[in-house]
């Protein structure tokens, strides 16, 4: 029997190489092995996507390659998610996701999406190129403990200081949490428009989400 650790890698590396079936494969070797889910999609399914997207980035990989990583990743998420402890829905806490107006790059956005689902959070997915007021609309209508913002694009990067001005106009900005990411976004931009907080990848964004709203 192959050791976590050798599964976890297969996991990780088929999502790499686009390898639907080897996903398939690894993932039930892993659950009949006993792993815990949760580790299977973030040791494995997650860290093979985030490599995909570093390959991306350093232009490796075109934007096909990246959806067919994460079809394979799917692929091991349907058989992984199941296994996932039950959070109960009351204790969820709710999150409005989207990239902002403007961008249509919803890679990376959707990988977060995913890890914080995973992660036991309710999220709210407005998709890409999300009008400003939506952001804000979202989180009051369903009273939400946090925003996630992305974008790729500098030229959109403004409008997460606006949605941050709509929240304390609608008096929302002590309630609602705000974390940004994307390629152009750094800490010291967070610091900059006043957001609660920046996280470099979707791993990362899991534990700043977690930190900011004090889930254990």
């Amino acid at each position: 029997m192959s050791s976590k650790e050798e599964l976890l890698k297969r996991l990780s590396d088929g999502v790499v190489d686009m390898e639907e079936d080897d996903v398939a494969e690894a993932a039930k070797e892993y659950l009949e092995a006993g792993y815990p889910a949760f580790d299977g999609i973030m040791e494995g399914l997650v860290d093979g996507m985030n490599r995909a997207s570093q390959l991306y980035e350093e232009e490796e990989y075109f934007v096909t390659d990246v959806l067919l990583c994460s079809d394979a990743m799917y692929v091991g998420l349907d058989i992984l998610r199941p296994y996932l402890p039950e959070v109960s829905s009351d204790d969820k806490i709710t999150g409005v996701i989207g990239v902002v107006e403007g961008d249509t790059h919803d890679i990376g956005k959707n990988l977060v999406r995913i890890m914080l689902e995973t992660a036991g959070f309710h999220m709210i997915d407005l998709g890409r190129d999300v009008p400003l007021a939506k952001f804000v609309e979202t989180a009051k209508e369903e009273n939400a403990d946090f925003v996630c913002m992305s974008t790729l694009m500098t030229t959109t990067m403004g409008g997460m200081e606006t949605v941050i001005r709509l929240l304390e106009e609608e008096g929302l900005r002590d309630k609602v949490k705000v974390m940004i990411g994307g390629g152009p976004i750094s800490q010291k931009y967070a610091d900059k428009i006043g957001a609660d907080g920046y996280s470099q990848n979707a791993v990362e964004a899991v534990k700043l989400a977690k930190r900011l709203l004090n889930v254990a």
